[in-house]
């Protein structure tokens, strides 16, 4: 049967961000599971975990579906981002992806399941990799790190409570650039999204530093239409 004449597959694959050490500057980045494909089309090259979309369950749960299947991960933070759909992007069958982001803690991509087939990458240091998974990466990348600066979604990579060096070393690791700590501080809390606790940090030489949380009364901007899905135990938040 001809290309034209055969239907279209629809798929799911997921970008899962975890800040990481870089092995060469030691400096937190941002990482991301891969998995290597066994057969062709592309054998042999690392790709994203994907999968096919069943019948019977919505786009966010066969995301989420596959990235327990793969790598045994769940994350706090999962978002569509965008529908790749080239006519050539596969060169066996027409194939859709719809992309999702998610975001997990250092803690929680500890769990990730590891070995020959599965492996943590530095996200701007990628080998090539299968379909179009390259320019799916780099758009994922400039997703997270132009929203890190407006929204709320740093808390991913943090507890519920967190000091201020804590968010100011989250963005840095996103943004991969050094930000003054004055500067960071005055605008986080003239931003109004952060509510100091009673809590500090007990134990260190210096003044312990107070813990903060996001304030989750607050309407952030971008909330769009996943903003409320739940899959599981995932919740879908801007």
């Amino acid at each position: 049967m001809a290309r034209e004449e055969q239907g279209i597959a629809l798929a799911v694959s997921t970008v899962i961000f975890a800040l990481r050490p870089h092995p060469d500057t030691g400096l937190s980045a941002p990482w991301i599971p891969l998995v290597r494909r066994i057969a062709d089309p592309f054998g042999g090259l690392w790709a994203l975990p994907g999968g096919w979309v069943g019948q019977s369950e919505s786009l966010a749960d066969a995301a989420a579906r596959n990235l327990l299947e793969t790598t045994a991960l769940e994350p706090t933070y999962l978002e569509q981002l965008y529908a790749f759909g080239d006519v050539d992007r596969s060169p066996a069958d027409r194939v859709v992806s719809v992309v999702y982001w998610a975001l997990v803690r250092a803690e929680q991509a500890q769990q990730a399941l590891e070995g020959e087939n599965v492996r943590w990458f530095a996200a701007d240091d990628l080998p090539q990799l299968a379909f179009d998974h390259n320019v799916i990466v780099e758009y994922a990348l400039w997703r997270l790190r132009t929203k890190v600066e407006y929204s709320r979604i740093a808390r991913a990579f943090l507890g519920e409570t967190f000091t201020l060096t804590e968010l100011r070393e989250v963005h840095e690791a996103v943004l991969q650039r050094p930000l003054d700590p004055a500067n960071f501080r005055r605008q986080v809390e003239s931003s109004g999204t952060l509510v100091p606790t009673e809590a500090k940090v007990e134990g260190g030489r210096h003044r312990p530093p107070r813990l903060y949380r996001y304030d989750h009364s607050i309407e952030l901007v971008d909330n769009g239409p996943l903003s409320h899905e739940k899959t599981g135990s995932t919740r879908v938040v801007s």
